[in-house]
């Protein structure tokens, strides 16, 4: 059996363990402690965000802000369909009602066209939504000029799902600090990682504090255990802190290796008709965390995915949008096709930065036995 090549593992330096080594040695292995404090500042020092606050998930750290954006049952709330689940939950953790939107062809992140027409179309329905929560999709930005200029024009606040964002930007500004609030994931397949973990971001200072006062369980300001509030479990711990703090030494150059892996299939696979490749608008900068390549049918992605995984090499269709999914099949969806289509002829290829360029090679000969 030939080895695995996994669509995105874990790449750790060593220099991770001194941290943990650190935590260890002074006997920092509670939930909280100076890593974490270190790992808030490290990631406010890269964005440009003014607060931070790292949580166990970026999962959790949605809710959060749905929560401090006061989302309650009924309220409808604006959201990229083409994008993980994990996006969406909260927003039913809530009770809320998300209105699904499609993509656009460009970059396959929220359509500003059908973004507006869903606004228009709950208000006169409906209510006014009470938020938009939109995501950059494999660590490509959104056209935040126009989805900004949207949601400002009507007053709805964003938050910003840049779980696979981290490390991209548009037009110089970092992934994350364009909306009220900005998510961040650093699960085991993330650019960088904490094992399990995410943060959120916001340059409103009291949005973080209310969001790390709600994460520690609520607990009051008193020398005994009061709660004048419903709180959470969210924390990061200390000791997968550290974990994070060494990743963000390199993520510079872990964006850079992933944006090499892109190129590289780029130049071997794009001589073939039917491949295609997701390419930059002018001032959009990728952490290009997975390679996408979109077929010319269903059958052709099928037979390279299951070539790929004969020869112990994992890849994995696009997300499948949230419109189509049983679980929210009842939620309005403004759509055009376009995620659908996205979905049945899209790949993801192996992209991780550890991998070495017979790695490499090997991906592109089993492509290439199935396009040739």
């Amino acid at each position: 059996m030939k080895n695995k090549i996994w669509l995105s593992s874990p790449h750790l330096t060593g220099e991770e363990q001194k941290y943990v080594t650190e935590a260890f040695k002074t006997n920092w292995v509670a939930p909280l402690g100076p890593n974490v404090n270190g790992l808030e500042q490290d990631i406010c020092n890269y964005t440009g965000a003014k607060a931070c606050s790292a949580f166990s998930s970026g999962t959790a750290a949605i809710h959060l802000a749905l929560i401090i954006l006061e989302v309650e049952e009924g309220d409808e709330i604006l959201c990229s369909s083409f994008t993980y689940i994990a996006m969406i939950n909260p927003i039913r953790y809530q009770k809320a009602i998300p209105v699904l939107i499609d993509s656009e062809k460009d970059t396959w992140n929220m359509n500003p066209e059908l973004l507006e027409k869903a606004i228009l179309d709950r208000i006169a329905k409906s209510q006014k939504p009470k938020a938009i929560i939109l995501v950059h999709l494999y660590g490509m930005p959104a056209k935040m000029e126009e989805l900004m200029a949207i949601a400002n024009k009507y007053d709805i606040p964003v938050i910003e799902d840049a779980a696979e964002a981290i490390g991209a930007t548009y037009k110089g500004k970092a992934m994350g600090t364009f909306g009220v609030m900005g998510v961040f994931s650093f699960n085991g397949n993330k650019i960088i990682t904490t094992s399990g973990g995410g943060a959120l971001v916001s340059d409103n200072q009291n949005y973080i504090k209310k969001a790390t006062f709600l994460a520690t369980q609520a607990r009051d300001d008193a020398p005994h255990y009061q709660h004048s509030h419903i709180g959470y479990n969210y924390r990061m711990s200390n000791i997968l802190a550290g974990i994070g703090r060494g990743q963000m030494e390199v993520l510079d150059d872990r964006v850079v290796a992933r944006r090499k892996v892109f190129e590289f299939y780029k130049k071997e696979l794009s001589q073939f008709k039917g491949i295609t490749f997701v390419e930059e608008p002018k001032g959009f900068y990728a952490n290009r965390w997975l390679t996408t390549i979109l077929t010319d049918s269903f059958k052709t992605r099928e037979k390279i995915r299951l070539a790929l995984e004969k020869e112990n090499i994992e890849s994995r269709p696009l997300w499948k949008p949230m419109h189509l999914q049983p679980v929210f099949k009842e939620f309005p969806a403004y759509v055009d096709g376009t995620s659908e289509e996205l979905f049945e002829k899209g790949l993801c290829l192996p992209s991780g930065s550890n991998l070495l360029r017979e790695d490499l090679v090997r991906v592109v000969k089993g492509v290439k036995q199935i396009l040739k």
